[in-house]
This record gives C-alpha cells, sequence and structure tokens, in this order.
C-alpha cells in the first residue's frame, strides 16, 4: 500500500476538500500518514486568502525541495485555492513540484497522479486548474474524526468583496440538492457521526439557486431530525442573507446549536462599502438583535480585516465600539494583505504596516478582554459539553465544546469521547473553560 502526507492550510472548506482528497486516493490503495519520510505522495491542500497563508506553503515546499533531492521517487502536488491562482507560478518557484490543481479538479486527483507517474523517464508534470463543477460524493470514512464532519451544502461565492479571492478560487455559488445532502448525514449518522457542520463560503444562501423556497432554514431542520445526530452546527453566515427563517429553525430546534458566526469585517460604513460587502451597520446591528431576540443565550462570533486600504483611525476606531457593542465570543483578526486578481489591489494600500499591526494588537486585545468577560460571567454555571478527545494543552484532560462553541476541559475517561456530559464551569482562561463533570438532572443544565 502506498502512503501520502497530506499538509492543509486554511478554512474549514479546505479541510473537508482533504477529506475529498484522502477518499479519492484510497481508491488508488494510498494510506494516510503523518510521516514526511514515508511518504510516496506529499500534497498541500492550500489557501490563497491571505498573504502569510501562501508564505507558509512556499516555506513548506523549501523544506521539501532537500527531501526530494535524497528521494527523487517522491512525488510532490499543490492543491487548492493557491493552485487554482498561482498556478505555472509554482512550478516556476519550485520546479520539484509535481503537480498543480485547481479546487475545481480535485475529483480527478487519482488520475493525474497516475499521469505524474507515468510520463517520460517515469515522471511528467500536471498543471490542471480549469474550473469545474466538484462532484459532493465522497468516501464517508475518509475523515479525522469519528464523531464529528464537515457537510459543504454550497460551494463558490456571489458576493465579490473587493478583498477576497474565493469567486475566483472556487467559483459562482450552486447549491447541493437537499436530499444529496440528507443521505450523507443519514450515512455518517449510520457510521457513528454525532455532530455534522453544514459548510459554504455563503451558507445562509443556500438554496438561492432552486427558487422554491427551500433553504438553510429548512435544510437545518430536516438534517435535525435525523437520527443518531445530536448536534447540527453551519458556517459561515454572511449578514445580508441571515433572515429570520433561519433564526427560527436555530430557535425551534433544540439539535440545532445556538452559534452564528458572522464576520463584520469592519465597524465602518466607509470601509463596508469599498469592500463591497453589500450591507452596512444598521443592517448588521439589525440582524444581531433579531438573532439575540430570537435565541437566547445565542453565541455570534465574527472577522476583521484591518488596515484595508483607506482605513482612517476613526475608521479603526468604529471596528473597537463594534466589539464592545456586539460582544462577541471570538473574533479573528486579520491584517490586509493585497491578493492579485482582486479589485482591492487596484487601491493603494495606505496603511503602513507597523500601523496595521498595532490595530491587529488593538483589536485582539479588545476581543480577548471581552471573552475573559464573558467567561467569568459562566463560572458556576451548569454547561452541555459534547466530548471530543482529549486536550491537546493538558494531555491529563479531556476537551470538549458547549453548544455555544466554547471550549471546556475537564477531567474524563476515553469512552466519553462522542458524548454529551454536563460539567460545572470552575475557571477560565482567554480560550478556554474548566469545569467537573456533575451528574445533574438535564433540566439544571443551561444552554451553553
Amino acid at each position: 500500500m502506498k502512503k501520502v502526507h497530506l499538509l492543509t492550510y486554511g478554512c474549514q472548506m479546505n479541510q473537508l476538500d482533504s477529506e475529498l482528497v484522502l477518499g479519492a486516493l484510497a481508491s488508488e490503495d494510498y494510506k494516510p500518514t503523518e510521516s514526511v519520510q514515508d511518504a510516496d505522495l506529499v500534497l498541500l491542500n492550500t489557501c490563497s486568502v491571505r498573504e502569510h497563508a501562501e508564505d507558509k506553503v512556499y516555506s513548506a515546499l523549501g523544506t521539501l525541495k532537500r527531501l526530494k533531492r535524497k528521494r527523487p521517487e517522491l512525488v510532490i502536488g499543490v492543491v487548492g485555492c493557491m493552485a487554482q491562482m498561482d498556478r505555472e507560478a509554482i512550478l516556476s518557484k519550485a520546479p520539484h513540484v509535481d503537480l498543480v490543481l485547481g479546487p475545481g479538479q480535485i475529483d480527478h486527483l487519482p488520475a493525474f497522479v497516475r499521469q505524474v507517474l507515468g510520463g517520460e523517464n517515469g515522471r511528467r508534470k500536471v498543471l490542471a486548474t480549469e474550473q469545474k463543477e466538484v462532484r459532493f460524493a465522497r468516501n464517508i470514512r475518509a475523515r479525522p474524526d469519528p464523531n464529528q464532519a464537515f457537510v459543504e451544502v454550497i460551494r463558490g461565492c456571489d458576493v465579490h468583496c473587493t478583498f477576497c479571492v474565493v469567486p475566483m478560487t472556487r467559483g459562482p455559488e450552486y447549491s447541493r440538492r437537499p436530499e444529496d445532502v440528507l443521505a450523507e448525514v443519514q450515512a455518517l449518522a449510520d457510521d457513528g457521526v454525532r455532530e455534522v457542520t453544514l459548510l459554504g463560503q455563503t451558507v445562509d444562501h443556500y438554496g438561492k439557486d432552486f427558487r422554491n423556497g427551500y433553504g438553510l432554514g429548512e435544510l437545518l431542520r430536516d438534517v435535525a431530525s435525523i437520527d443518531g445526530i445530536v448536534r447540527v452546527r453551519f458556517i459561515t453566515s454572511h449578514p445580508r442573507y441571515l433572515d429570520d427563517r433561519i433564526l427560527a429553525a436555530i430557535s425551534d430546534t433544540p439539535k440545532v446549536c445556538p452559534y452564528l458566526h458572522m464576520p463584520l469585517q469592519s465597524g465602518s460604513d466607509a470601509v463596508l462599502a469599498r469592500m463591497k460587502r453589500k450591507y452596512d451597520m444598521a443592517r448588521y446591528r439589525d440582524r444581531v438583535a433579531r438573532a439575540r431576540e430570537t435565541i437566547p443565550g445565542v453565541s455570534i462570533a465574527s472577522d476583521f480585516i484591518v488596515g484595508f486600504p483607506g482605513e482612517t483611525a476613526e475608521d479603526f476606531e468604529a471596528s473597537v465600539r463594534a466589539i464592545l457593542e456586539f460582544r462577541f465570543s471570538n473574533s479573528f483578526i486579520f491584517k490586509y494583505s493585497p491578493r492579485p486578481g482582486t479589485a482591492a489591489v487596484e487601491f493603494p494600500d495606505d496603511v503602513p504596516p507597523e500601523e496595521k499591526k498595532r490595530r491587529n494588537q488593538v483589536l485582539l486585545a479588545v476581543t480577548n478582554r471581552v471573552r475573559e468577560e464573558e467567561h467569568r460571567s459562566m463560572l458556576g454555571s451548569l454547561v452541555d459539553v459534547l466530548v471530543e478527545g482529549i486536550s491537546k494543552r493538558d494531555p491529563a484532560k479531556y476537551m470538549g465544546r458547549t453548544r455555544t462553541n466554547h471550549i471546556v476541559c475537564f477531567d474524563g475517561q476515553p469512552e466519553l469521547v462522542g458524548q454529551e456530559v454536563s460539567v460545572k464551569l470552575a475557571s477560565a482562561t482567554t480560550l478556554t473553560l474548566f469545569g467537573e463533570r456533575t451528574k445533574a438532572e438535564a433540566t439544571d443544565i443551561v444552554r451553553g
């Protein structure tokens, strides 16, 4: 049996694509390996959303160049969004790469690997970045977690924010038929999965191409009706498309977790307009208020970009005020970097790097302060935790997540993995809550 070493960069969509890659390669008798030294095939599944992610890929390719000198028979491939954007540039900068494959071609990966191995003198280069509609079919057992799974329900993006490469790397939006989604979730449940996360770049736009009124709200209810599934999540929500039917489905369906990841990106209307986010602060404020009115205890997370072209000191302060106003459970902060092919690359990149760094640190500090205050307010309460496994930070403890996506560590045993347990919260850090298991009745457990 041949061995493949797969490195994944980027978002949950990339993580799911890696599962599709491993499932496809399983048909060619490839087995995953954690050791790059043992691999016959090394694949880097890449992200192109930020420059830092691309830098990490080229750094990894530099390390692999030395390995290729020692083992010239090793096949090295770059797949995913960066492969779609950089194409021939990858082969030029890293000539030891054998295969460059866009996300629209991952279904055909085994055939392309055979092409690499079947060339003259036993090797040929393959570049395949034509945009194609990816089949959603997958090997459900090619997943890293036996109890949790991602399920892609909509691919691509039609929003065309000025900073974002996703419409170019993943193409236009198209929704997966609900009967196919439900069949996959049923198969996952039959295989032991307890929690599913429905994925899409704009997941709350699911169903817009059906034109029959069936959307994400209806899909959430149908997925939650499948026996064996105890939790349903979804990401990422666009503020423009988060409608009352989705909020009602979360409120009315106990299995659907009361958690929204709804990126704001900036607290300034002027910056939002230059980003072409297609909403303003009034619209975002309305959606947050409506969510909290409809779903008591809902947890909302966000994304922010600092240093976007033209962002003034007052624009940045508006983002600080937004975090304090909305009390996000978490905010992911990114420094703007120009991405080739986007509209914003034509804008003057006029915020100095040091100022971007400073603003990044300020927003992180505000985010951490808000999160610490929220964690302190939760101490002493009982929460329902789905156990994921041993804590990476403390191997003596187990960890899991609440329905509101808070990380909790506690003393546990291997047989608890995949089960829901009640934990009384006793202490907290910025990132993690700590507690002790309890046998409290379910009626004593807060929805969190």
